[in-house]
């Protein structure tokens, strides 16, 4: 069932954006201030094919605008978010990774044809961009950088209200910038060596923690590997809450990794902001393991970086959660076609 928040009488400027993920898609109706009225997830069953994701993705949006007492036709547009390549301006997924029966799928005509509605088609990591820019951490800021930090390192970049796509569809991808160009340096999911993927994702966090263990590191995380538990990105966290050394460590080490990527991202763009994103923020603001991260990602970033950058520039976590990618994606839906903002 959705979750509604608001039943409206009248429509102000509506909008639905969807959030596809390799497991679960997130959609919600949005308004014109960027207000989430109402959300949902679906479970993304990718062994089903494209065709049938964008067939319950529009019986879940509807289920959400029915709940609102309101009709399909309030709806102006729709915003959809994608990860794997793609090519945008054809409004096609190139290769999907993680789901199959996916790839090579004209998405955006086919959702425009199947809804009745125009379509916007982007990037994950652009939606959940331009939702922290639009109603997030950075809705005072004209320019944002967005991070977002899970299995993998996504990224999304916002200047003057326009997202950064690149000619070929791949403009954006902070995740893949190289902090490390020696033969020994980490290989990334992708295929190439030292990128920053390779060194601050969660499936990184877990490797290293995982190779520091098995040379003999002295930690509470022994004890996951003799019960033969699976260790997460999740794990570090938890012993880095209970004080474990080389808990904390593997954090401080990641977000020094982070910081040079930062730096380079800085030194070429000069944003107003770098937001951090995604499910491993080590607990955000709330936790001390949250507080060293930043913490640590800012001091590695003001001794690498100009000092007027290091001043100026905000680095911060993310305010919207797991939101952030339908809300940007219904923002961009809105900034493309709708006719009130």
């Amino acid at each position: 069932m959705a979750t509604v928040t608001e039943s409206l009488t009248s429509p102000r400027g509506l909008y639905v954006g969807i959030d596809v993920g390799g497991t679960g898609i997130k959609l919600g109706v949005v308004d014109d201030s960027g207000v989430a009225l109402g959300h949902i997830q679906i479970d993304t069953e990718h062994e089903r094919g494209a065709a049938d994701g964008v067939s319950r993705i529009l019986i879940a949006a509807k289920s959400i605008v029915d709940e609102l007492n309101l009709s399909w036709d309030d709806v102006d547009a729709l915003g959809i978010g994608t990860p794997g390549t793609m090519d945008i301006r054809a409004g096609q997924l190139l290769h999907m990774p993680n789901m199959s029966g996916w790839d090579d799928f004209p998405i955006q005509s086919y959702l425009e044809e199947q809804a009745g509605k125009p379509v916007v088609f982007m990037n994950d990591g652009t939606a959940a961009a331009y939702g922290e820019f639009w109603a997030g951490r950075g809705k005072e800021c004209s320019s944002i950088v967005m991070l977002t930090l899970g299995t993998g390192v996504g990224g999304g970049i916002i200047i003057s209200g326009r997202s950064l796509d690149g000619e070929h569809s791949h403009g954006s991808e902070c995740g893949h910038i190289i902090i490390d160009g020696s033969p020994n340096a980490r290989r990334c999911p992708c295929g190439q060596l030292g990128h920053l993927e390779a060194y601050v994702s969660a499936t990184s966090v877990a490797q290293r923690t995982l190779e520091g263990l098995r040379d003999g590191v002295d930690s509470s995380l022994t004890e996951l590997l003799e019960n033969d538990t699976t260790l997460s990105a999740f794990s570090v966290f938890e012993h880095a809450q209970s004080k474990d050394a080389f808990a904390i460590r593997i954090i401080e080490e990641t977000a020094v990794y982070l910081s040079i990527g930062i730096t380079s991202i800085m030194h070429i763009l000069d944003p107003d902001m770098v937001i951090l994103g995604g499910a491993m923020n080590f607990g955000g603001h709330g936790t001390d393991s949250g507080r060293i991260f930043i913490k640590t990602i800012r001091q590695g970033v003001a001794a690498a970086t100009f000092p007027v950058l290091a001043e100026q520039t905000i680095i911060d976590f993310a305010s919207l959660g797991n939101h952030c990618g339908f809300i940007g994606a219904a923002g961009i839906a809105r900034a493309q076609f709708g006719t009130k903002n």
